[in-house]
């Protein structure tokens, strides 16, 4: 079954939930969405927080850092 639905199996235990059985390629394709959806609250934290810099800035320092190596 597991190989043939791309969602996730719920199993339950008197009627409440106790496991999830999914295939490999559901389950690496939901931890690859949540590690952008960690990127992006981490984006949003450092924007609200005022952790930015111009992009034009940081992309010039890099290229200098980078041609003195």
């Amino acid at each position: 079954m597991c190989h043939r639905s791309d969602e996730p199996i719920y199993i339950t235990k008197n009627g409440y939930g106790d496991m999830v059985i999914m295939g490999m390629e559901v389950y690496e394709n939901t931890m690859r969405r949540l590690a952008v959806y960690r990127d992006i609250e981490v984006s949003e934290w450092q924007i609200e927080t005022g952790h930015v810099r111009d992009a034009r800035i940081a992309l010039t320092e890099m290229r200098k850092k980078q041609a003195g190596c």
